[in-house]
């Protein structure tokens, strides 16, 4: 996701980088208060007592992983992220920043000595920092003049390539000296705004500068005067950026079209720039999808990335993607594997290529043979691996389920799973998780769908519970064994409800015709899914039918609008997170028109209108009859907030019991801890008093 760097005041900046105390005592582990544990419920206050662990990277010499856990002061409303080292055979992490100022972005230096990372630096910026990795003293190595967001090194340690944002256009108030006070914003194209950003006439570039082991010198912009953004926004991923083996060549993402083509657009590129030349290659051109996430093979010779073919698709199969230097050839290595590839790692003898891929609603780690295309699933179980990295044989990565949040693990070549750290061991001790179960359930096409159901902790199958539909974002985003910290299903199993939540179509691991069917669709047969899911399960006996309700956010939160309208009294409670209402309004107000003209069709004005707007919830709201809870942020630029506003407009002048709750600091996300803690309690206060026996 995107790197988001907080700035402290310089009194926080004054505390020493190598002043320590003891893991337990610090930053370690967040105890439980004695209600917390004579409750034995997951909470949303203990949500925040979970040390989440955000990134991490494997040594040079595949002995210790280097991890950044992040934790949360529930008080003061703000996290703390720090770095710690654990070996790859096990033991105790090792601390070793202690600070008020967040760590992030970690590196090993190419010898292993040295651990480099992001934080503040006493002006206020975002600098690279190094700490030993014996002695643990800390030293600023940059200097630069803004705020560095991802940094690596070559493998040579003698170069640095990093990111900053750097100004490409003059504002109005640069073109209006004269009003240095105003506030106005002049545009004369798209993307004006982006996720939850007003473009402030800056674009994200990369640069690459010489290293001596101190400080960085010779530093060139080597996207200097182009207006796009290196990686790709809003969320500027680490993984669109990697250095060749012998440190000579960087390969980049970007997406090198401006304003209106930008919006229209999925067409990004893997670029290779050539140090010594100063030149730079289009690998990818002609390739009109997106284009992303290259990787050098140890031996030079290959490049292989992330491929999507489709334009305009953003949720399209993930191809795996080979270049060969020699040959000048591209292939497909995946072309006989209906699935989508992430998160590759190449093999020491650059013959195999390793990933991580999604099936049945889970996330599996595979390997593939470069020259054969044979392909083999190496793990297996209910868990979503979500990073993953290779040093000789040692594999390691990340691995979270419904029922615990994410975990380093080793691997191996057999698909063998040792768990190396447990972050939060403490809290799954003290509190009960409920049972999740496995349903494949029959669609009125009669075809198969997986749907979790999640059981309350101590469920007693005598008696009979309320539930909930949940309905998936995206729409293109499996319902996994994903650990979240708002739409957390053992959260909502502990608070009373059983939790039925499917794969309905439009979702990945279940092969690409299903996850392409929604598109234009949204309406139809997703909507005939989510019913087929709840109208089964419902006949269980210890479900009551007479009090479920249908929970969702985005695309899930209009499912919940549309369902408002479709759902012949199935319902008796609805929540609607930051959905679509109007599609008309919608589409003028969004800012990634590649999503509304794939999704949707086109534009409203098309003469006859695209089929995707006869599915606009707003067209049934005379059929709405059963309370909802609207939520939005008003900092949502992908879905503008006034979508919630006029469907809780409609509500309440058609005398619906109705609930409004606005975060004017939010996006489409709820982040901050005291909100998303609100969120929650508001959330469960309008279920318990719809669905719940009085």
């Amino acid at each position: 996701m995107k790197n988001i760097f907080i700035v402290f005041c310089l009194i926080v900046l004054t505390i020493s980088y190598s002043c320590k105390k003891k893991n337990s005592d610090y930053f370690f582990e967040q105890p439980l208060s004695e209600a917390e544990k004579q409750n034995k419920r997951l909470t949303p206050e203990i949500l925040w007592k979970f040390g989440r662990i955000t990134e991490a990277e494997l040594s040079p010499d595949g002995k210790e992983i280097a991890f950044v856990v992040k934790r949360y002061d529930l008080s003061k409303n703000k996290g703390n992220a720090e770095i710690f080292v654990i070996s790859t055979e096990g033991g105790q992490p090792e601390q070793l920043t202690f600070t008020l100022a967040s760590e992030s972005s970690i590196h090993w230096t190419p010898d292993g000595k040295k651990i480099g990372y992001l934080a503040p630096a006493d002006n206020g910026t975002s600098q690279i920092w190094e700490i030993d990795r014996k002695n643990k003293k800390a030293k600023q190595i940059s200097h630069v003049d803004g705020d560095i967001e991802i940094f690596a090194y070559s493998p040579t340690g003698k170069n640095i390539y990093f990111t900053m944002r750097v100004k490409t256009d003059s504002s109005a108030q640069d073109r209006n000296p004269d009003l240095p006070l105003s506030t106005g914003r002049v545009y004369t194209d798209l993307m004006y705004r982006h996720w939850d950003t007003w473009w402030d006439y800056k674009n994200s570039h990369l640069f690459v500068a010489t290293y001596d082991g101190k400080k960085l010198s010779s530093i060139k912009d080597i996207n200097e005067g182009e207006p796009y953004n290196t990686p790709l926004a809003p969320f500027y991923e680490p993984t669109e950026i990697c250095w060749s083996a012998d440190g000579k060549k960087i390969a980049y993402t970007s997406r090198k079209l401006k304003g209106k083509a930008e919006a229209l657009s999925t067409n990004s590129d893997i670029y290779i720039y050539d140090i010594e030349t100063q030149q730079t290659k289009n690998l990818s051109e002609g390739m009109l999808g997106y284009d992303r996430n290259p990787v050098f093979s140890p031996d030079g010779k290959m490049i292989c990335w992330t491929s999507m073919a489709t334009p305009g698709y953003e949720a399209d199969k993930d191809r795996l993607m080979l270049y060969n230097f020699e040959t000048q050839k591209h292939t497909d290595l995946t072309k006989n594997f209906d699935q989508s590839v992430s998160q590759m790692s190449w093999s020491e003898d650059s013959k195999h290529i390793y990933f991580i891929s999604g099936i049945h609603a889970t996330y599996q780690v595979y390997k593939i043979d470069v020259q054969t295309q044979n392909i083999t699933q190496l793990t297996r179980g209910w868990h979503d691996y979500t990073w993953l990295a290779r040093k000789g044989n040692i594999m390691v990565g990340q691995k979270m389920s419904i029922s615990r949040a994410t975990e380093i693990f080793r691997i191996g070549e057999d698909g063998t799973e040792t768990q190396l750290t447990f972050i939060n061991q403490n809290i799954y001790d003290a509190i009960s998780m409920g049972e999740v179960r496995e349903r494949w359930v029959t669609t009125t096409d009669n075809k198969k769908m997986l749907v979790w159901v999640i059981f309350p902790p101590n469920f007693d199958s005598t008696r009979t519970y309320p539930a909930l539909l949940y309905c998936q974002g995206g729409p293109q985003s499996a319902v996994s064994q994903f650990f979240s910290y708002r739409w957390n299903f053992q959260l909502m199993a502990a608070n009373g409800y059983i939790v039925i939540a499917p794969n309905r179509r439009g979702l990945p691991t279940f092969g690409q015709e299903w996850n392409d069917q929604i598109a234009q669709d949204y309406g139809g047969q997703n909507i005939k899914d989510y019913l087929s899911a709840v109208d089964e399960i419902s006949k269980e006996p210890y479900v009551d039918k007479e009090r479920l309700g249908a929970v969702g956010a985005s695309y899930g939160g209009f499912s919940v609008f549309y369902l408002a309208g479709h759902h012949q009294k199935r319902f008796k409670a609805f929540i609607a997170h930051c959905g679509m209402f109007n599609f008309e309004s919608e589409f003028g107000s969004t800012e990634e028109y590649f999503f509304e003209y794939h999704d949707i069709g086109g534009p409203y004005w098309e003469k006859p209108k695209p089929r995707g707007y006869s599915f606009s919830p707003h067209l049934f709201v005379d059929k709405w009859d059963t309370p909802i809870l609207i939520i939005s942020g008003e900092k949502d630029f992908r879905i503008p907030y006034t979508e919630s506003l006029q469907a809780f407009n409609a509500a309440q002048l058609r005398g619906i019991p109705s609930k409004l709750l606005i975060f004017p600091d939010e996006n489409h996300w709820v982040l901050k801890p005291q909100n998303s803690v609100l969120w929650q309690r508001e959330f469960f206060g309008w279920l318990d008093q719809w669905l719940k026996k009085k």
